[in-house]
């Protein structure tokens, strides 16, 4: 193949997706505080898509080892947040953690015995440059909990930092569909099938995200 600086451009033909285009939602959550979409939402720096992994059963045959696709494995979620001084949003993660297991008594909090009291949903979705056209893509966590909070580093030499802080969720498995111009949100092809994703009149943004979930 020649190089040809005009047919590379032409093969882009949407400029790229840029990867601070994006918003997380978080929803569902155990009813242990008051934390609202833009609390997390507007706080949440940074976030992943999420990667696919199948696993490999390999069986030895005369000498070869011949391969068969095995289990699919989806690794943990981790967000960045940045940190106001009320400590909202931190406050939140460990409260969450802490129904889960409490940090002096070792025991689940009350109410919060079954498996579907103290998991939540998240949206992280990809916005093009003219925020609707021609798709967006969303990825839905199905069932997540925190299972990890960071450490936030004080040091009297940071100045003009804001601090920040992880949170590393673990959950069942994930979902993938885009939202196009009209605003019906289709299922990909490749994404485990869930009709609770078929997003009916979805617009971008964090409120459309609450909708879809309810």
């Amino acid at each position: 193949m020649s190089f040809n600086v005009s047919t590379f451009r032409n093969s882009m033909a949407y400029d790229g997706a840029r990867p601070n285009l994006f918003e997380v939602v978080l929803t569902g959550v155990p009813a242990i505080g008051q934390l609202s979409l833009e609390d997390f939402t507007f706080k949440c720096k940074s976030a992943q898509i999420p990667g696919s992994t199948l696993g490999v059963v390999t069986v030895p045959y005369f000498g070869r080892e011949v391969k068969f696709v095995g289990n699919r494995t989806f690794a943990d979620w981790t967000v960045t947040i940045i940190n106001d001084e009320d400590f909202k949003v931190r406050k939140f993660f460990e409260r969450w953690m802490n129904v889960i297991n409490s940090h002096e008594t070792n025991t689940r909090g009350t109410g919060f015995n079954q498996p579907n009291s103290y998991v939540g949903q998240a949206v992280v979705r990809q916005y093009t440059k003219t925020g609707q056209s021609p798709t967006s893509l969303q990825y839905k966590f199905v069932d997540i909990f925190p299972t990890d909070l960071s450490a936030i580093d004080l040091d009297w030499g940071s100045n003009d930092t804001i601090e920040e802080l992880t949170v590393n969720f673990t959950y069942q498995y994930w979902t993938s569909s885009v939202t196009p111009s009209s605003g019906q949100a289709v299922q990909v092809q490749n994404a485990q099938p869930d009709a609770a994703d078929i997003n009916n009149g979805a617009t971008p943004g964090a409120a459309a995200a609450l909708a879809s979930l309810r």
